[in-house]
């Protein structure tokens, strides 16, 4: 057997909207969607959304999860996905900014995620 990648599985309460902000804000592409999941992909990368449970809280802090995109220039992101960011609420996106731990990152709220888009500040890094 191999693995080929790992591809998280984000549960939503809303299926329309997440696929629409992963296409809008991070530039994905949907590849299928019916009325239990959305998967949407960008180069390498995978994202399903599902749906939540009926009763699940989507609120709930223990549901809040941090999605890490590896990308090669986070700044060229921001210039091509700027306007749709910033048309998010208030306080849902940090521009980029460098972190003491070496990183480039732009943080993107939706719902209980966190994504943050991150690259090396250095070539050694990667």
């Amino acid at each position: 057997m191999k693995v080929y990648r790992a591809t998280p599985s984000l549960p939503v309460d809303d299926l329309n909207a997440a696929r629409e902000f992963a296409e809008t804000c991070l530039g994905f592409k949907t590849l299928s969607q019916d009325d239990r999941h959305v998967l949407c992909n960008r180069d390498a990368a995978f994202i399903r959304f599902i749906n939540a449970a009926p009763d699940a809280d989507m609120a709930d802090e223990a549901r809040q999860l941090v999605l890490y995109l590896d990308v090669d220039d986070v700044d060229a992101f921001w210039a091509a996905k700027r306007a749709s960011l910033k048309a998010l609420p208030k306080g849902r996106v940090r521009e980029p900014f460098d972190q003491p731990y070496g990183q480039r990152e732009l943080h993107v709220i939706h719902g209980p995620f966190l994504f943050i888009l991150g690259h090396p500040l250095s070539k050694e890094q990667t």
